[in-house]
């Protein structure tokens, strides 16, 4: 990341972080779809490709309200989040054990972007941009709900038949 001087380009240089780590997770998740043996996880994969479109949808608004074009700039942690995801499909025995190490993978990319969103939605909010604010809060919700249901997947019962 080059040298940000002041707070609207350190907003815009993770804006552009996090544009590129949902175009990382748009290529992963169908990946992650076909590899998830529980029915239920299968959906929430598939069922996120499409919130994570409306995602990349939002912060290419976001990026217009900069008056900037929507361009990313390599997030090195999601790509490494999603390559841990990629060890998991390979490394590990087909269904329940691949399946919660999949949640595992998928959680530790949703605690990542909660975090970032959280961050650009306060940066927003500091920099006076509350149509920004809004549409990064949005997203900020979905990321936390995507979380918890996959929470909810491993804590009933994919995490006991994995063992």
């Amino acid at each position: 990341m080059p040298t940000a001087k002041n707070l609207n380009e350190l907003f815009y240089a993770t804006l552009q972080d996090i544009y590129h780590g949902e175009k990382q997770i748009l290529k992963a998740l169908p990946k992650m779809a076909k590899h998830a043996t529980t029915p239920e996880l299968k959906k929430a994969f598939q069922l996120h490709v499409d919130q994570t479109e409306g995602q990349v949808e939002r912060l290419q608004q976001v990026f217009e309200m900069l008056d900037k074009s929507a361009r990313g700039r390599t997030c090195e942690a999601i790509e490494g989040l999603v390559e841990e995801g990629k060890e998991v499909m390979s490394e590990t025995e087909p269904g329940e054990v691949m399946d919660a190490g999949l949640i595992a993978a998928a959680q530790a990319v949703e605690h990542y972007e909660i975090a970032r969103y959280g961050t650009l939605c306060a940066w927003a909010t500091q920099l006076g941009m509350p149509e920004a604010a809004k549409l990064l809060q949005q997203t900020l919700k979905e990321e936390k709900e995507t979380d918890a249901l996959l929470n909810k997947m491993a804590m009933g019962g994919i995490n006991r038949s994995a063992a």
